[in-house]
């Protein structure tokens, strides 16, 4: 169970690495869309384009990858969005069931279709090196590359968080709201 913990206590530190970069990408993305507004209408008065098809691909960019490298971050931390009119009655053994029959047969067997779907239109995206139709637009395949990290990243995500819910049925660590942040 250890060997299992400690796999866990990796995948956990990468994807908080991966999140705490992600969260600053947000003020960057902010700060772009601000530029592409203040610059259409600056540039509008003095007559002159101070925004470009790049810099709006690239917020749009920026957003694809907080929402896809932030997903197994957000999993981690238990802050996804989940119905819970009878999750929140539940006792934490109940829940870590419900979480491990739901990361095993849902959430882990989406992202292998996607995966798997995607992977043909991603590889000919880079055989071609494909370039928005945009005149000044940005290449488009490196961002579709990363609906394959996500999805990678949330199947690790998924597997340590199973494994974690395995640890506390069998009573090796505590439930998992108790040690929401900490290390195991």
């Amino acid at each position: 169970m250890e060997k299992l913990l400690r796999l866990s206590r990796i995948i956990d530190a990468l994807n908080d690495r991966i999140g705490r970069f992600t969260y600053w990408l947000v003020p960057l993305m902010v700060l772009i869309g601000v530029w592409n507004v203040v610059g259409r209408f600056v540039g509008r008065a003095i007559g002159q384009n101070l925004s470009s098809n790049a810099y709006i691909e690239s917020q749009w960019y920026i957003f694809d990858l907080v929402f896809l490298l932030g997903a197994a971050y957000t999993l981690k931390h238990n802050e996804h969005v989940r119905v819970d009119i009878f999750y929140s009655h539940w006792s934490p053994k109940r829940k870590a069931l419900a979480n491990s029959i739901g990361t095993l047969l849902f959430l882990i067997p989406f992202c292998i279709i996607i995966i798997f779907f995607s992977w043909d239109t991603i590889l000919a995206s880079w055989a071609i090196r494909e370039n928005s139709p945009d005149p000044g637009g940005l290449p488009r395949y490196p961002i579709k590359f990363m609906i394959i990290v996500s999805c990678v990243l949330l199947i690790l995500q998924g597997i340590s968080e199973a494994i974690k819910n395995f640890a506390y049925l069998k009573g090796a660590i505590a439930p998992q709201e108790e040690h929401h942040d900490a290390s195991l």
